[in-house]
């Protein structure tokens, strides 16, 4: 059975965007591949969260993970800092990075911008403990959206990098997966191209979103004077929420909108009610699941240190050959 690997930083809730480009797909490999789903709060410290925020959003996001449908029975779900074999590897594989590519890396030159006053190694070095995560556990496959298809062409190249040096074939080289879907990428509500935690607070939809705060930023989303002629392209800021209620409303609504639009005769107020209440509609069973979930502490604590063992076990297999081919042993 082929081995698939995937994380989500555990900067905060997730949003409809994770659901749709990432967790939907979760759920279905669960039944066909030995599956590994990580939080990744190594990775979030790049941006220094503060302690406590960044031990309650790793809890928010394993609730989300579990709520979602993600069943620690079928997958393996841990977080990744339960794991020291995992910057061990860090380690290891970062004696195979090389400064230029790294600082080639599109992720680095836009986080570099962002946060000018936090120009950390760790941001340097992100696609390397990204490396790790997926290499830890020898991973054929490799869930991406299209902002990380670098990262994993570096993971490959690390992979290879390695087995060359040492002679030995020790990783694999993990290839992206989407189950041959075209799927949909959920768009952010400010008019942006990405839905995302970074975009700004009236960006997403998360998950955990009340009712209320999900009406307010719908109705804030970008829009234009309208349509001035029959049949006319939508522009992205349009296009942008039309993808939004193809993927939670039904097709009755999705056509009679489009039809509206088409026509010239569609009222943007209307239309913004409807998607708040359908996005309202799909996210209440999720946001449900979470409040009960989120209350069985003994649940939760279960998952993690289950899930911390079957990943250990896994990892540690990992790292006595990444060791032994460096020719680090235990005497």
């Amino acid at each position: 059975m082929e081995t698939v690997v995937s994380g989500i930083r555990s900067t905060g809730n997730l949003h409809l965007g994770n659901y749709f480009g990432a967790v939907k797909n979760f759920i279905k490999m669960q039944d066909s591949y030995k599956c590994f789903f990580f939080i990744a709060d190594y990775h979030s410290l790049t941006t220094h969260p503060k302690p406590e925020n960044l031990q309650e959003n790793v809890i928010d996001v394993l609730v989300e993970y579990l709520a979602c449908g993600i069943d620690p029975k079928k997958s393996t779900i841990y977080i990744q800092s339960d794991i020291p074999e995992i910057p061990e590897l860090y380690l290891l594989l970062n004696m195979l990075a090389y400064k230029g590519e790294l600082e080639k890396c599109t992720t680095f030159k836009d986080k570099i911008k962002n946060q000018q006053q936090n120009i950390n190694a760790g941001l340097l070095t992100y696609p390397v403990l990204m490396a790790a995560d997926i290499l830890i556990h020898r991973a054929d496959k490799v869930p991406v959206g299209k902002d990380q298809e670098q990262h994993l062409e570096m993971t490959r190249n690390f992979a290879k990098r390695f087995n060359h040096l040492y002679q030995k074939e020790v990783f694999p080289e993990p290839s992206a997966f989407n189950f041959g879907e075209n799927l949909i990428k959920i768009p952010g509500l400010d008019g942006s191209g990405k839905m995302g935690k970074s975009e700004g607070v009236n960006n997403a939809i998360y998950l955990n979103d009340d009712e209320a705060i999900i009406r307010k930023k719908v109705m804030k989303a970008v829009t234009d004077s309208g349509p001035t002629k029959k049949n006319q392209e939508k522009p992205e800021i349009i296009q942008n929420l039309f993808t939004i209620m193809q993927a939670v409303s039904t097709n009755d609504v999705l056509e009679h909108f489009n039809n509206a639009y088409n026509d010239c005769k569609i009222k943007y107020g209307d239309f913004k009610k409807q998607l708040a209440e359908d996005i309202i509609t799909f996210t209440k069973p999720i946001k449900e699941k979470c409040d009960d979930i989120k209350n069985d502490k003994a649940y939760l604590k279960q998952v993690i240190e289950e899930g911390a063992a079957k990943a250990r076990e896994s990892a540690k297999k990992t790292l006595f050959l990444a060791r032994e081919s460096v020719g680090i042993k235990k005497y």
